[in-house]
């Protein structure tokens, strides 16, 4: 029961809702989120670190930089909760907002390898 309601916890967060509905799509550096989230980056990572030790997402290292994207939670019901998320987060008037940003940085960043 704990385990459940730690992953719940970490949903109780507009920032890391946010964030779990950028990584619909699949994977994104941090620099990524943090400029379509328009957030500072130490923000961003505390909530993606937070997300991460939950297993709503994972991470890789490229470089300096991390990548995160969704992976699957611990619990057959937070699974659940994943699916209603993905369909139903970017409809909302913020994360149409968020996504139209990612979509222009996205647009003009000079490389495909962040820093």
């Amino acid at each position: 029961m704990n385990e459940l309601a730690e992953g719940f916890k970490a949903l109780a967060d507009p920032t890391r809702l946010r964030l779990l509905n950028l990584l619909r799509n699949g994977e994104l550096c941090v620099c990524d989120l943090t400029a379509s989230l328009e957030l500072p980056q130490p923000k961003v990572s505390r909530h993606l670190s937070y997300l991460k030790k939950e297993r709503w997402v994972c991470g890789r290292r490229g470089g300096k930089w991390m990548h995160y994207k969704l992976s699957i939670p611990r619990h057959p019901i937070l699974i659940r909760v994943m699916e209603a998320l993905h369909e139903n987060l970017g409809s909302h008037e913020i994360a149409i907002a968020d996504e139209a940003r990612l979509r222009k940085y996205l647009k003009t960043k000079t490389s495909t390898h962040c820093g």
